[in-house]
């Protein structure tokens, strides 16, 4: 599923408008990567919890040359899906 396709679902769902859907996901990641960008968690209950998560810095192969690289630290996000969202 694409943006397009989750717009539409999200649409057909709510009885939203495409338009109305489309600001909707936009706020709600928008909403998300702020929180994440400030080191607070996310969780939504029954879907699952977004997470910021250092990386530590570390060492690289470059795969063509076979130059070793440093990779700088990092934060990323990290996703724990929760028990309802279970496949």
């Amino acid at each position: 599923m694409n943006k397009t396709e989750l717009i539409n679902a999200i649409a057909a769902e709510a009885g939203l408008t495409k338009v109305d859907a489309a600001k909707a996901l936009a706020a709600t990641t928008k909403a998300i990567a702020g929180a994440l960008k400030a080191g607070d968690k996310v969780a939504i209950l029954g879907f699952g919890t977004f997470a910021p998560v250092a990386r530590p810095a570390r060492t690289g192969k470059n795969p063509r040359t076979g130059e070793v690289v440093k990779i700088p630290a990092k934060t990323v996000a990290k996703f724990k899906a929760g028990s309802e969202l279970a496949l």
